[in-house]
């Protein structure tokens, strides 16, 4: 009931003084103006689909290539060492620099190579550019989860006479990638915002076609609508991200 009684407080306020500001009317017009948001936001409703597109060509070789990454980070043998200094040095580079950096530094120097059409798209780099630095993190989760799996159960599996490939297989990985479902869940979530970041090489996602109606409106309410498609989306996702990892410590508790 405090609870309650104090969140309706905070919003009347803000209900009640933030149309006080001097500056509100020109804002309302600037960035809530109700026609200029029914005029656009069906166009980037549209534009919105190429995002979910790439999101979805995106997730599954992120996933892919993150667990590959972590594997190599994983390797027990010394011959396979060369891996775990790769898996390293890979993370280390693709956590290191910005996700926009990467987004131009592959989306403008490898069409930059002079290849031939379709090669040169900014859709196809500007993807591989995402898969490379979400893989980088998710090859970070994977590898946490790993470690998680006490090494007794390795070395009960080996005791039992599976190879390290199988004790891997069978043993680690399935209690693994159940651990650090949540986490990765919620990388998914900063993908499907990070989509938008392609829109400075070219592609005419959500981000880039509200910036066109801002250019020929003169007006940034197209910005609120894209937010608006935004928040409709991650919202649901986040609580559903928040359930399995209250679900995950209620099976640990």
């Amino acid at each position: 009931m405090i609870a309650g009684v104090s969140t309706f407080i905070v919003l009347a306020l803000i209900v009640i003084l933030v149309p006080m500001a001097p500056g509100w009317e020109a804002v309302q017009k600037s960035f809530f103006n109700k026609e200029v948001f029914l005029k656009t936001f069906p166009k980037l409703l549209s534009a919105f689909w190429l995002d979910v597109l790439i999101f979805l060509w995106c997730a599954p070789l992120i996933a892919i290539l993150g667990l590959a990454i972590a594997l190599c980070r994983d390797v027990q043998s010394p011959v396979l060492f060369p891996l775990r200094i790769f898996g390293a040095v890979y993370t280390d580079i693709f956590r290191g620099v910005p996700v926009v950096l990467t987004v131009y530094l592959i989306g403008f120097g490898i069409p930059g190579l002079g290849l031939p059409r379709p090669y040169n798209s900014p859709y196809i780099w500007g993807s591989v550019a995402l898969v490379l630095t979400y893989s980088a993190y998710v090859a970070e989760i994977f590898r946490s989860g790993i470690e998680s799996v006490h090494k007794s159960q390795r070395a009960a599996a080996s005791s039992l006479g599976l190879s390290n490939s199988d004790v891997m297989r069978y043993v680690v990985l399935p209690q693994a990638i159940r651990r650090v479902v949540p986490a990765n869940m919620n990388m998914l979530i900063a993908l499907q915002k990070d989509v938008a970041l392609l829109s400075f090489i070219g592609p005419v996602e959500i981000f880039r076609q509200a910036g066109v109606f801002k250019s020929l409106l003169a007006n940034f309410t197209p910005y609120v609508g894209a937010a608006v498609i935004f928040l409709a989306v991650t919202i649901p996702a986040t609580r559903f991200a928040d359930y399995l990892l209250a679900k995950q410590n209620r099976e640990r508790s």
